[in-house]
């Protein structure tokens, strides 16, 4: 197969209507769009939410509470998501990352305290939680603040 020899498979593709282009063609006069109204105007149509007039449920319904745009949203991983690592091991932002135990960092990855450790890590995190650093720190294992 050459560069040349590429095209789409059958009826994958249909060809562009040709407005305005005489009456014959089924396209002319007013291209496809009817008589008069918002559709016919040029950049014409309704905006997306338009109810007619109506007062739009975006605006009926009541508005509910407030986005802190200074607060932290961590990363949260309870202690026993640790227990696939081995013992002895430092774990990183970027091994739970690499692990699928975590998606994104966000502002930071904090560390829980739901479940049991078994095995003696490092664990390197923003936030760890009284009970999480207890039970990394019970088995043997360091809690780090990075």
């Amino acid at each position: 197969m050459k560069l040349h020899e590429l095209h789409p498979a059958e009826g994958s593709t249909t060809a562009q209507k040709r407005l305005g282009r005489g009456t014959g063609s089924g396209l002319g006069k007013t291209s496809g769009k009817g008589h008069k109204g918002a559709k016919a105007r040029s950049g014409g149509g309704k905006r997306p939410g338009f109810e007619g007039g109506q007062m739009p449920l975006y605006r009926r319904v009541p508005k509910r509470g407030f986005t802190n745009i200074f607060g932290t949203d961590y990363a949260v991983v309870n202690v026993e998501s640790l227990e696939i690592f081995n013992d002895g091991d430092t774990v990183t932002v970027q091994d739970l990352l690499d692990k699928r135990i975590i998606r994104k960092t966000l502002d930071g990855v904090k560390i829980l305290g739901n479940g049991e450790l078994t095995k003696k890590l490092t664990v390197q995190a923003n936030k760890f939680t009284e009970g999480a650093k207890e039970k990394i720190e019970a088995v043997g294992g360091k809690a780090e603040v990075i």
